[in-house]
């Protein structure tokens, strides 16, 4: 096709009156553009910052400041496409539609993100609390949005999803400032009662790390056919409670052993149809 002068004139006298009528929106758009995403870093930073002096949990801290500036970024981006002249009802409808396809596709994910709320909020541990839940127990390293990291005891890492972890029993060990150990000892039926309990209250009383109040507790805790059990129960602080918890079996031992007492072994009890020797007949 051959254009003529004359054509090309009117084309070109069409495009820069296109281009002058359509400049100062799309300067105005481009221009809000700009100053809001510089904006919105600085209402970001601030209430960061605001969140940081008010002694948030640092987790919610970064999770708010993040949710805020995309918040900001997406109404920025609808202002400036609406600016453009572009019609914003059908863009707004179309995210609507894929908020919910991905809505359905991220059920689990969601549920974990909501656990991850719930957690941040109202804190049922923190970083560095020592839990038991969903069947594992660890030292709480990091709690992110949708899980929770643990550090086991022998240096193991556990990613627990925050939405079962919420629905669970959790037990907090660090919470208290102070625990019980629950032990027992079993003794025979030839020993004295008496002496052994006061051998262990010896051997409490000489542990610095066991608490004299709550005062530990050393009583009778049952009658078997084979052994008399003594329930051992000494308060340590938190920190403390497996040094003490270790140091009061091997203690009790080693103080049985100058006395003469014998710890009963447990034996396994066998009713009479049950019998071993049924076996040999």
């Amino acid at each position: 096709m051959n254009l003529n002068p004359d054509q090309l004139t009117d084309y070109a006298n069409t495009f820069i009156t296109v281009l002058i009528d359509y400049s100062p929106k799309f300067i105005s758009a481009f221009l809000i553009l700009f100053v809001g995403l510089y904006v919105s870093r600085l209402i970001n930073r601030f209430i960061r910052k605001l969140m940081i002096k008010r002694n948030l949990d640092p987790t919610l801290t970064k999770f708010l400041a993040d949710i805020l500036l995309w918040v900001l970024r997406v109404l920025l981006f609808v202002s400036f496409i609406s600016k453009l002249g572009i019609e914003t009802s059908s863009f707004v409808a179309i995210l609507g539609a894929m908020g919910l396809a991905v809505g359905l596709s991220l059920q689990g994910s969601l549920s974990n993100f909501a656990g991850g709320m719930l957690i941040i909020l109202f804190k049922p541990f923190k970083v560095h609390d020592t839990i038991e839940a969903q069947g594992v127990i660890g030292t709480v390293s990091e709690i992110q949005i949708f899980v929770t990291k643990l550090l086991t005891a022998n240096n193991q890492t556990i990613f627990v999803p925050n939405g079962s972890l919420s629905n669970g029993n959790i037990i907090n060990y660090s919470m208290e400032k102070i625990r019980r150990a629950d032990l027992t000892i079993a003794i025979s039926y030839d020993t004295n009662i008496k002496e052994a309990k006061d051998i262990i209250i010896d051997v409490l009383n000489n542990n610095p790390k066991v608490l004299k109040a709550p005062a530990a507790e050393v009583s009778v805790k049952n009658l078997t056919d084979n052994a008399i059990q003594l329930a051992v129960r000494p308060w340590a602080a938190s920190e403390d409670f497996w040094g003490v918890y270790a140091d009061t079996l091997q203690n009790c031992k080693q103080a049985f052993d100058t006395a003469g007492i014998v710890i009963q072994p447990f034996v396994k009890e066998f009713s009479k149809k049950n019998s071993p020797t049924d076996s040999l007949e």
